[in-house]
């Protein structure tokens, strides 16, 4: 029998990944979920990894850069990053961006 995995948001331990940047995160067997934090003037940092991303923009303006192409989304926006492809997001305006992604499958260097 699996055991249950439970959590509070608000206890999970917030992770500085870089300047401008904070991280929250919570697993599953198959997926993670991690809330990111980015301020305006953060540093972008292109990179790519093996998981798929989905993200859903829950405040904040952002420029998402996949590959050779740019989507501008705000509160409520919802984007699909495939596995290997280059992307970063970039703040447009001076107000935080909270920025909710599902990753698939989990990642173990985000343990929660």
């Amino acid at each position: 029998m699996n055991t249950i995995k439970a959590a509070n948001w608000e206890t999970l331990q917030e992770v500085f990944v870089r300047e401008g940047v904070t991280r929250k995160a919570f697993s599953g067997e198959g997926a993670t979920l991690a809330l990111h934090v980015l301020q305006p003037g953060h540093e972008p940092k292109p990179h790519s990894h093996t998981y798929e991303q989905i993200v859903y923009i829950l405040s904040g303006k952002v420029k998402f850069h996949i590959g050779d192409e740019a989507v501008l989304l705000e509160a409520g926006g919802l984007l699909a990053v495939p596995p290997d492809v280059m992307h970063y997001a970039e703040v447009v305006g001076d107000e935080p961006v909270y920025n909710l992604d599902v990753f698939t499958p989990k990642r173990d260097e985000y343990a929660s």
